[in-house]
């Protein structure tokens, strides 16, 4: 196996970061974790990370909307692998986050003797992937991707103001948050509304939350 001196673990729940931590850690002894709690944060410490050797990622997390996270770290850090972890068990959605790029799917419901597995085969260079999903019909979805594609032309702070603007915050809220002036974020808008190929704020949003995943598959679950 691949020897990984540094893991992102991204999820919200402190006690499922803490289940991911000691899977890893009985895997390989030593490593360097790094976590965050929001996409936000995610952001930050991919940054101030990029030679990690592999991000564990909760799809539904504060600031995501469903596969954005995961097109935003497959866009600016190519290199570093990506396993989606989440509780929805739908294989459509497991195999659509292979479409946009995953390096495996990890079911919350997992054994701690299946998560360290799954880590394991990622970090040798192979796709996880669920036997349930691997038995799944698939075809990819065209419009999605078509969009996925597009956000990943957005710069990272791009990618925050629509982050935030998808959160219901005013261009005065997101230039205070992130200490830059008004006309600056103006500016990212204006960016951001050309390369989504829309004219208002709230097609921007729309266009986002398109990526989030079916909510009825999270329902019954912990997540």
């Amino acid at each position: 196996m691949q020897l990984a001196r540094k893991i992102i673990i991204a999820d919200d729940h402190p006690l499922f970061r803490s289940a991911l931590q000691q899977a890893v850690r009985q895997l390989i002894p030593g490593v360097e974790i790094q976590q965050a709690e929001t996409l936000p944060e995610v952001q930050e410490v991919a940054e101030k990370n990029t030679d990690a050797d592999l991000v564990l990622l909760d799809l539904n997390m504060p600031g995501a909307h469903g596969y954005s996270g995961l097109v935003f770290l497959r866009s600016h850090f190519p290199e570093i692998p990506v396993v989606v972890v989440s509780a929805c068990e739908d294989p459509a959605v497991m195999c659509q986050a292979i479409d946009h790029e995953a390096a495996g799917y990890i079911a919350k419901s997992s054994s701690l003797e299946e998560i360290s597995a799954a880590v394991e085969q990622v970090l040798n260079g192979d796709i996880y992937l669920p036997a349930k999903a691997r038995q799944h019909q698939h075809a990819p979805d065209a419009v999605a991707l078509d969009l996925a594609g597009k956000l990943a032309s957005l710069t990272p702070q791009q990618f925050r103001v629509l982050t935030m603007m998808s959160e219901g915050m005013l261009n005065k809220q997101i230039a205070y948050d992130l200490d830059v002036s008004e006309a600056t974020i103006k500016a990212h808008v204006t960016a951001i509304f050309r390369k989504l190929g829309v004219r208002t704020r709230t097609q921007a949003v729309i266009a986002v939350q398109s990526l989030d995943i079916e909510r009825p598959d999270l329902a019954t679950s912990s997540e």
